[in-house]
């Protein structure tokens, strides 16, 4: 293969080799006469077909293969030698500054290492006992040049560049959403970052590594301390970072399992913690102890729970596990901890329903409420009837995303059914009272008799009493469990009593309207009207007495005899 400039590539290569091999020559480390000779040996072979710049195909594969099966090459001799020198370096750097092993180290570097230092110090304790985070520095040429070894791993290592007030920072790993999980940490920070580069290399997991590289350039020298100092922060986020994401796939989906790391990295607590006290498993154990565990094999905290407070839940548990260890509690207190606030959780959706409910009738009294208004203020309140309509129709859609809502807990959540058909009657009620409210804006009161515009107005009044019980009694229910006061149980039973109550009589008054109409000869048109007009609100106290007994039969049979 012709490559042009070859001969100089190749000869920036040796030097490069010569200058790695230098300082382990001089101070007669062991391996250095193994290295001369390998490299001596990987020399000997000639590079070139002839004296121009054509380079064989077999020389290329001896100075980048990765592969040690495929036998020795150069790429593999700068890694030995790479590990080798952090040897020397470690041995030689008798100067240590907050942690950080150094020499060759100017005053104003020495302040730049503190930085970094102090933002690994920082976060330090959230790897535990887990080893890693050991930090090298040099100054080389115009460089101060920071080396942390992050954990255990060879192509694991970030590596800062300090060139007057720019920053860079080379990060390797062999996990890539790993690397992209480091770059979301820089996301306040002005960081540019090169395309990420992928190599093959057969020594590491997966035969893969990825390359990044992020510049960042600094205001002053105080911008760049405070930037070294966050980026010393970061690194201790990486440790068994790739472990926890599998661990928290089991409770969430992927993005979300990202996001929970990103969370816990920005509120420096962490993830080792979490995996110290069991991870995914101490979750499962909880939910077995309430009785509460997945029906379906494979399925996530998130499909108990819903997503929203699976992630809270999950951030309670990171917290208290990252306390519980700083501050020494028993482990058993920790499970009791989180036990305790499962239950929170999957009670917090039997309450999450009984808001949309309430909700609901609080909508459907809004919309009875105008209703009633309109029909008692007599021909002078027809100018009010559109917006009435147009009014009640917003409210009932908002109703019904609150149907969506219900019904998605309810698939996500054991034992809520008959709260989430709660809010699915609720939804009756409102579609009713739209449609008595639609009705409304098509009638003509000043050629109907007072008497009709009245007993509709009573029957309207009648959706308003029933919605107001309606609330009463959602609210009554949510304390109410087995061992409940008797004044509580004896003011929940009233409401609905009251409920079933107004039902009836709407049935009678819709009854009475009828034969109004029907005596004073009104036009077929407005009859027609009214009688919808009727019927929505009849419907409606219809759907609330049902609404408001299967509470009660819930509430009694499952609830307070749990």
């Amino acid at each position: 293969m012709r490559i042009p400039g070859a001969r100089r590539i190749v000869e920036r290569l040796r030097g490069a080799l010569v200058e790695m091999l230098a300082p382990l020559r001089a101070s007669e480390d062991p391996d250095a006469p193994q290295h001369v000779a390998r490299f001596d040996a990987l020399e000997a072979e000639p590079w070139f077909e002839e004296e121009d710049e054509t380079l064989r195909d077999a020389r290329i594969e001896r100075a980048a293969g990765a592969s040690r099966e495929a036998g020795d090459t150069l790429h593999l001799l700068v890694l030995d030698l790479h590990k080798a020198l952090n040897r020397l370096q470690a041995d030689y750097a008798r100067d240590v500054v907050d942690g950080a092993r150094t020499f060759q180290l100017s005053p104003p570097d020495r302040e730049l290492v503190t930085a970094f230092m102090r933002g690994v110090n920082r976060t330090r304790a959230l790897k535990l006992d887990h080893p890693g985070l050991e930090t090298t520095a040099t100054r080389i040429g115009d460089r101060l040049v920071l080396q942390n070894d992050i954990g255990t791993t060879d192509a694991h290592v970030l590596v800062v560049h300090v060139e007057g007030l720019a920053a860079t920072v080379t990060y390797t790993d062999v996990h890539l959403p790993r690397l992209l999980f480091f770059q979301s940490l820089f996301r306040r920070w002005p960081v540019q970052w090169n395309d990420t580069l992928s190599r093959s290399d057969a020594a590491f997991e997966g035969g893969v590594y990825h390359v990044a590289a992020g510049r960042h350039e600094a205001g002053d020298r105080a911008a760049l301390n405070r930037y070294l100092e966050f980026l010393g922060s970061r690194v201790v986020f990486l440790i068994d970072w790739n472990r926890a994401r599998k661990r928290l796939r089991r409770l969430l989906g992927k993005k979300d399992a990202a996001a929970l790391l990103r969370w816990a990295a920005e509120e420096e607590i962490g993830h080792m913690a979490f995996l110290r006290i069991g991870g995914e498993q101490v979750v499962f154990d909880a939910l077995a102890s309430l009785g509460k565990a997945p029906s379906t094999f494979g399925a996530r905290l998130d499909d108990v729970l819903g997503r929203d407070a699976a992630l809270e839940y999950l951030r309670f548990v990171f917290r208290v596990a990252a306390e519980a260890l700083r501050d020494g509690r028993p482990e058993n207190l920790v499970r009791d901890q989180i036990r305790a606030e499962l239950l929170g959780s999957i009670v917090s959706a039997r309450q999450t329903l009984l808001d949309y409910a309430s909700e609901q009738a609080g909508l459907a009294l809004e919309i009875a409420s105008v209703l009633r208004d309109c029909l008692i203020a007599g021909r002078s309140g027809v100018e009010r009837y559109a917006g009435a309509a147009r009014r009640a129709k917003a409210w009932e859609r908002h109703g019904d995303e609150l149907v969506n809502l219900a019904r998605e807990i309810a698939r996500r959540s054991d034992n809520v059914d008959a709260l989430a058909q709660l809010v699915e009657r609720g939804d009756d009620m409102l579609d009713a009272l739209e449609d008595a409210a639609f009705h409304l804006s098509l009638l003509a009161p000043d050629r109907l008799d007072a008497r009709v515009l009245q007993e509709l107005g009573e029957l309207a009044g009648l959706a308003v009493q029933g919605t107001q019980e309606q609330i009463k009694a959602i609210e009554c229910s949510r304390d109410l469990a087995h061992g409940a006061p008797r004044a509580d149980v004896q003011d929940f039973l009233q409401a609905v009593h009251r409920i079933v109550t107004v039902e009836q009589r709407s049935d009678d008054a819709e009854r009475a309207l009828h034969g109004t109409l029907v005596a004073g000869g009104v036009d077929a048109r407005d009859l027609f009207i009214c009688a919808e007009i009727a019927r929505g609100l009849e419907s409606a106290t219809d759907a609330l007495a049902h609404s408001a007994l299967e509470l009660r039969d819930h509430m009694l049979g499952s609830v307070m005899t749990a």
